[in-house]
């Protein structure tokens, strides 16, 4: 079966057949290195797809253009070898055969492997698993940053989170977040003598009235994870109410969230908020005319990045 130009399938009865035989070709594991150590097919050389330098690697496990290669992936639902022969077809390799469902085919067929975890179980590590309990944000790590503009241009920075916590029970989600308006900060003017009166601007009854209303807060109402979700693409739509100068209003995003190495939760978010909704309408044109260049968008985008202790 040809899977692309100069890219043929092999199933993994046939290429246990090439083994028996003696056949002279290279068998080259694509996945990263502490899952190749963990379990490969028999004789496998590795040179992992994701990284850069990976045409370097095969070059120096196998220069000859014209030798059989046998790449081998994940399984069949992953694009691993496939990616890995398409690259080698464009560096000049001229033979080269895709394992048909790659390791977890050949494992299905009982044939022998090779590795320090032969029989562990197989994490493919796609799908978002959390456990269930209450974590407290780390406010040390977690940040909000946000982008203005105009039509001159844009400003932007960051603001911080006083506290807050997520709770996981199943597929639910809930949590309820602080925000201290007081540290607002701004980026793309450091070091310019503007900067410290764009923040005054900002902190002013103009803009968030910082004096008076020194903390916003973020309260999530409802919040469910997919049956089955993923780990790169938004896997919770989030729906709750932001307390902001003193007016409540709904807000919802799309959220990805993701786990650490160690359990923790990462969730990040980018959206944009329409500011007049919370009273904050300085230079709006909705409200204003004659701005001139005192006209700002209503826009602001939100990059919001939580990650609990």
């Amino acid at each position: 079966m040809n899977a692309g130009k100069g890219i043929t399938t092999i199933t993994p009865e046939r290429l246990r057949l090439w083994m028996a035989e003696g056949r002279d070709f290279m068998l080259l594991d694509t996945l990263p290195e502490d899952v190749y150590r963990k379990r490969h097919l028999p004789g496998a050389r590795n040179a992992c797809v994701y990284e850069v330098v990976f045409p370097q690697r095969v070059e120096a496990i196998v220069s000859e253009r014209s030798r059989e290669i046998v790449v081998c992936g994940s399984s069949i639902v992953s694009m691993d070898a496939v990616a890995a022969a398409e690259k080698l077809v464009r560096l000049g390799y001229k033979s080269l055969y895709v394992l048909s469902g790659g390791l977890a085919a050949w494992r299905e067929a009982g044939f022998p492997l090779e590795g320090d975890e032969i029989g562990g179980t197989v994490d493919p590590g796609t799908r978002l698993i959390l456990a269930d309990g209450v974590y407290s944000v780390d406010t040390g790590q977690s940040v909000v940053e946000w982008t203005g503009r105009n039509a001159n241009g844009r400003h932007f920075g960051t603001i911080k989170l006083a506290g807050g916590e997520i709770t996981v029970r199943g597929r639910e989600v809930s949590g309820d977040f602080t925000i201290d308006m007081r540290t607002i900060k701004n980026v793309d003017l450091e070091s310019n003598e503007w900067q410290p009166v764009l923040i005054a601007h900002l902190e002013s009854d103009d803009f968030f009235f910082v004096k008076l209303f020194p903390r916003a807060r973020f309260t999530m109402t409802s919040a469910e994870l997919p049956d089955d979700p993923t780990l790169s693409s938004p896997n919770l739509e989030v729906e709750g109410a932001l307390e902001l100068r003193g007016v409540r209003n709904s807000l919802s995003f799309p959220v990805t969230v993701s786990t650490l190495a160690d359990g923790r939760i990462v969730a990040e978010a980018h959206f944009d908020l329409d500011r007049t909704r919370w009273n904050v309408i300085y230079g709006s044109s909705r409200f204003f005319e004659h701005l001139g260049m005192h006209l700002v968008f209503d826009p602001i985008t939100i990059q919001l990045r939580i990650v609990t202790c």
